[in-house]
């Protein structure tokens, strides 16, 4: 997993390489079935599908005024190359509004799966508590569940 340096505080970027074709990533990231083994609770209900929303919940975390439940839409997709979220909190209250894209590039008999996570105000500490959450949380928690779900597919 590499990352580009930290000096946009806007954006978080991750790659990951999978051993794995992009069609097998692209399922992992599109069939809900495939989706509730790494993301969220709430993630079966997605729909490849522009304009689609859904939600998923996880733990509340106070200090970055996080409700525990994420509202998503659908923005953009390209099959087996690209995915495009939007994420907001649910809780009115909090500002965070963020863009979550999946980039897949075939990597020789594998994928390097790109993330970029967008929307974060540099201005606002919770927003900024936020963005240090989610780093761990992807590099973590998210990409290795994304991991061990590939490789129980068939």
């Amino acid at each position: 997993m590499s990352a580009e340096p930290d000096d946009d505080l806007t954006t978080l970027r991750v790659d990951q390489f999978f051993p794995h074709p992009p069609a097998k990533v692209w399922r992992a990231l599109t069939e809900p079935d495939l989706l509730v083994q790494w993301q969220m609770p709430g993630a079966g209900d997605f729909r490849l599908e522009v304009g689609h929303r859904y939600r998923m919940t996880s733990v509340p975390r106070p200090n970055s005024r996080f409700s525990g439940v994420v509202e998503v839409r659908v923005l953009a997709y390209d099959i087996e190359r690209m995915l495009s979220v939007r994420w907001a909190d649910a809780d009115p209250a909090n500002p965070a509004d963020w863009t979550i894209t999946w980039t897949l590039e075939q990597e020789g008999r594998g994928t390097r799966l790109f993330l970029v996570h967008e929307g974060f105000d540099p201005d606002d500490p919770a927003q900024l508590m936020a963005r240090k959450i989610m780093d761990g949380g992807w590099r973590g928690h998210v990409l290795p569940a994304l991991g061990q779900t590939l490789e129980q597919l068939d």
